[in-house]
């Protein structure tokens, strides 16, 4: 058995609003176990026993198209991996004034395309650098969204292999207990 989490793109953002409860719903009729969603925005960690996960992906995305009616596009991970990131994150996470993210991908090329077209940050606002299939990112909390790596990853190009989340938030779902 596998502890998971799907990071789910674009949802309760521009019109495409999903309940979490309907969301735990689609993983139960799947066939999932220990379902819970953190916060609002499409994470959600669930069991699974199934090995390929391509094939679990595929499936879930599908689930979700036809449930809600919408393109979905989904990050899958595993609990121990997600934690490895977390563990990882190259900046202080605590610093005042700056918000941590990671940039989650499903194709090392894309994020690789995506750092190389974001070009040399100016340090006084943004920070980028590359990690384990990650992008770690740091913006200034005044600058925010309308940095430049914000706007850049933020481009329909990134949008079916990429989702960001605040480190926090990422600590939140490493925080849930088994089968909450």
């Amino acid at each position: 058995m596998t502890r998971s989490v799907a990071f789910l793109r674009g949802i309760n953002v521009n019109g495409i609003n999903i309940r979490m409860a309907a969301l735990q719903s689609v993983f139960r009729e799947l066939g999932y176990t220990g379902i819970s969603t953190v916060l609002a925005s499409g994470n959600v960690l669930f069991t699974t026993s199934e090995t390929d996960a391509a094939a679990t992906k595929a499936r879930i995305e599908r689930a979700l198209s036809d449930t809600f009616g919408y393109r979905a596009w989904i990050i899958l991970v595993d609990v121990e991996w997600l934690d490895r990131v977390v563990r990882a994150f190259p900046f202080d996470a605590d610093r005042e004034g700056w918000h941590p993210y990671v940039v989650l991908g499903s194709d090392r090329s894309v994020l690789d395309e995506l750092l190389g077209a974001a070009g040399d940050a100016d340090p006084d606002t943004e920070q980028i650098r590359s990690g384990a299939d990650v992008l770690y990112w740091q913006v200034l909390r005044s600058v925010g969204v309308g940095s430049p790596f914000s706007k850049l990853s933020g481009k329909a190009r990134y949008r079916a292999s990429t989702t960001t989340r605040n480190l926090r938030t990422l600590q939140k779902i490493l925080d849930q207990p088994p089968g909450a």
